[in-house]
């Protein structure tokens, strides 16, 4: 896949990640909590809540750069070879992520993550001509 590509379904995940926490909060917040301004934390009735809340942190904690490192790539014209893969590879890592995240796969999840850092790393090496 191009970084393009990569970029568009990249946000494509962050909307699927905004979905599933918001559904999980919903079966496990107290009723319409979604609707306020949430001034006051309400206690989830599950684990899986929080599991989502901050998986969906740590997405957007590593989209920033992602973003930045392809954008750069295709304003650059320094896109395919080493920065279409490494965009590939963290956008799937990305996906994997998500369910490893929420059912509290320990070990693997953290191996994911590292993988996409790797394709971080490679689309930043593309851009700075490594």
């Amino acid at each position: 896949m191009s970084e393009l590509t990569c970029l568009e379904l990249s946000v494509v995940l962050w909307v699927v990640h905004v979905v599933i926490q918001a559904s999980v909060g919903n079966s496990e917040l107290p009723s319409r909590y979604l609707f306020t301004s949430r001034d006051t934390p309400a206690a989830a009735r599950g684990l899986l809540y929080g599991r989502a809340t901050r998986a969906l942190a740590n997405y957007v904690e590593n989209f920033t750069p992602f973003v930045a490192v392809a954008l750069g790539l295709v304003v650059t014209q320094r896109t395919g070879a080493a920065g279409a893969i490494g965009a590939t590879i963290w956008l799937l890592a990305r996906i994997v992520y998500i369910p490893l995240y929420l059912f509290d796969v320990v070990y693997v999840r953290t191996v994911v993550w590292g993988i996409s850092i790797v394709g971080l790393l490679m689309m930043l090496g593309r851009l700075a001509g490594w």
